[in-house]
């Protein structure tokens, strides 16, 4: 009797397991590469608003982002380090982002898509004591540039290979141009293995950025000369 008893509760245990329904189990969902945007900050002197070889080459790479991500404004933003007194450096500041927008002007950007500001000594990059002299803190950021380091462009070889044409189209200065004229048929008829490369070359030999500035097919970086 006994022995059918514990045959009972064992079958109804194992009727209750197969019965209730199996637990999900839900994959988590892979992470998103986050594109990384580059920021231009643009450094000085100590008390200096003139521009030095290098940070006129970072210009250089802010207005060639701007030609090419469709962003409609930027601002320049000055800053000072926390030598001096407050209302000077707020001035100094301001002359910083200032020289920053003329040779903005200089590079092709519009005039009236350049905001300036000056911080003064509000937001330092290294927070210091009164009266320091530090270089990291005497800069322009050069904000509003939004996505200009983005890759999706290489999600599609036909598209990215139209963008390479048009950019061609509309920046080549000479009306002798066989070899991209050839790349550029080979592009519209699909073949964008051999209408891509000629098309960069073309454009990085010309100082044209590429539709992802500092990125050729398909996403390598690469450091313009």
């Amino acid at each position: 009797m006994l022995k059918l008893l514990f045959a009972a509760i064992g079958a109804a245990l194992l009727l209750g397991a197969c019965s209730s329904s199996p637990q999900a189990v839900v994959a988590p969902r892979p992470a998103v590469p986050m594109t990384q945007v580059p920021s231009f900050m643009v450094f000085f002197d100590w008390d200096r608003s003139d521009l030095s070889v290098q940070a006129r080459g970072t210009i250089r790479e802010a207005a060639a982002a701007f030609k090419t991500s469709g962003t409609a404004r930027i601002t320049t933003v000055g800053h000072a380090d926390t030598s001096g007194a407050s209302d000077y450096n707020m001035a100094l500041s301001l002359r910083r982002a200032n020289a920053v927008k003329g040779a903005l002007i200089q590079e092709g950007v519009p005039v009236g898509a350049i905001e300036t500001a000056g911080r003064g000594e509000s937001n330092l990059l290294v927070p210091t004591a009164d009266g320091v002299r530090e270089p990291q803190n005497r800069r322009v950021e050069i904000a509003g540039l939004q996505g200009q380091a983005s890759l999706e462009i290489f999600k599609d070889p036909r598209s990215y290979c139209k963008a390479l044409s048009d950019k061609w189209r509309e920046y080549r200065d000479s009306s002798v141009d066989t070899r991209e004229a050839a790349a550029m048929y080979q592009c519209e008829q699909g073949n964008t293995a051999a209408g891509i490369p000629v098309l960069e070359d073309a454009l990085i030999t010309s100082k044209i950025p590429l539709p992802a500035p500092g990125y050729r097919w398909p996403g390598r970086s690469y450091a313009p000369s």
